[in-house]
């Protein structure tokens, strides 16, 4: 199994969704920030994400001011609580499998 950026992302958004309520530009701030600020998902990751998460029943969307559309929250649902906890199981073992390899490559590259 193959894990991309967007899947990485996904896997963020499901796990800060699972501890609170959040909308689209806030994700893209907290991840930014768990990335120590040298990457940032774009509006045109993030949002399509989030459209296909709310599709597919993992999370539900609402508009803080229905009639002014600026603010649009999410939680996640119980669907999302246990696809959150599938796709987190599955990817720990790439996760580790993949830091291992950049460690080995950082120590022979660069030692």
């Amino acid at each position: 199994m193959k894990v991309s950026t967007t899947s990485l992302v996904k896997l963020l958004i499901l796990h800060l969704l699972n501890t609170r309520d959040y909308y689209g530009n806030q994700l893209i701030e907290i991840i930014s920030d768990i990335l120590d600020k040298k990457w940032e998902p774009s509006p045109g990751m993030i949002y399509p994400l989030l459209r296909d998460l709310e599709n597919n029943g993992f999370i539900k969307g609402w508009w803080i001011e229905p009639d002014k559309k600026t603010k649009r929250y999410y939680k996640i649902t119980d669907e999302g609580i246990e696809h959150f906890k599938v796709i987190k199981r599955n990817y720990k073992s790439i996760l580790d499998d993949s830091l291992q390899m950049i460690n080995n490559i950082l120590n022979v590259v660069y030692k």
